[in-house]
């Protein structure tokens, strides 16, 4: 088990890759990415079972991002994880790259779906749930949402059928930094409250959680651990752009690509931030 400095550490390194790869493509999503990093490396650090030996099996635990536009980050905790190689990264959204802007579970290790179209990630994930709990296996699975992303209805049918079949190794987790694509989310058509209408599909709710906080996360998922025949939903409230002063709480650095003075600038933050860590 990682202490919660060696984990602030680790999704430090998290961000510098998430930069490194969105600025070197020039393409990609950095804000929701950068946001989502201590989610990621808590659950794959702390929670799930994957390793570089296991990472190509079914027979673990699995996560399925269902923000697929968050792919930087995933890749990034990836090769943290040793999955990946490092240098690997450098080929983000290249052609004929793995690495490609949303994951494809084809191509890249320890990609458990592929995923780009929101709202589909939840359905996945509850029927990788439902064939591991008909297998007796115990393994758990894990989806990220964007608060925006539930703005698609897939994700309330799919909410509605998760409690119906009683999907208790899914754990559903919803990064809400009230940023989307075309501003915030309650200007766009407003999905919140979000934990109440999990709730009102018999969902095990666990509310105001501060998503880039280690301790607050460690508390939540040893919650959800503990449910017993309903899925659970941890409703994690995020900073947009985390760590990189002016992406923090910006709309616009949702799908857009830092300039050469921009990543440096952001570079020079997360490793001022590095060294006091």
């Amino acid at each position: 088990m990682k202490t919660d400095q060696e984990l602030k550490q680790i999704a430090n390194r998290v961000r510098i890759n998430i930069i490194r790869e969105v600025s070197h493509a020039q393409s990609g999503h950095p804000g929701g990415s950068l946001g989502a990093a201590d989610i990621l490396t808590y659950l794959y650090f702390s929670v799930m079972d994957i390793t570089p030996e296991n990472a190509g099996s079914t027979d673990r635990d699995r996560f399925v991002l269902s923000k697929g536009h968050a792919s930087p980050a995933l890749y990034a905790v990836l090769a943290e994880k040793g999955i990946l190689k490092e240098e690997e990264l450098m080929t983000f959204r290249m052609i004929d790259s793995r690495l490609q802007g949303h994951p494809n579970m084809r191509l890249t290790p320890g990609v458990d779906m592929s995923t780009g179209s929101l709202g589909q990630g939840l359905a996945a994930a509850n029927g990788m749930a439902m064939a591991n709990r008909l297998a007796g296996n115990g393994h758990h699975v894990y989806a990220l949402l964007g608060d925006g992303e539930c703005e698609e209805g897939e994700v309330w049918e799919t909410a509605m059928a998760a409690h119906h079949y009683h999907s208790d190794l899914l754990t559903a987790i919803v990064d809400v930094n009230g940023l989307q694509i075309d501003g915030r989310t309650d200007d766009v058509i407003g999905p919140n409250p979000i934990g109440p209408k999990f709730a009102a599909f018999g969902w095990h709710v666990i509310e105001d959680v501060d998503g880039n906080d280690f301790d607050a996360l460690r508390k939540a998922f040893e919650e959800a651990a503990s449910v017993r025949d309903v899925p659970t939903v941890i409703i994690a409230h995020t900073i947009k752009g985390r760590g990189v002063s002016f992406m923090e709480n910006q709309a616009g650095w949702h799908g857009k690509a830092p300039n050469a003075e921009q990543t440096a600038q952001a570079l020079a933050e997360l490793e001022k931030e590095k060294e006091t860590l």
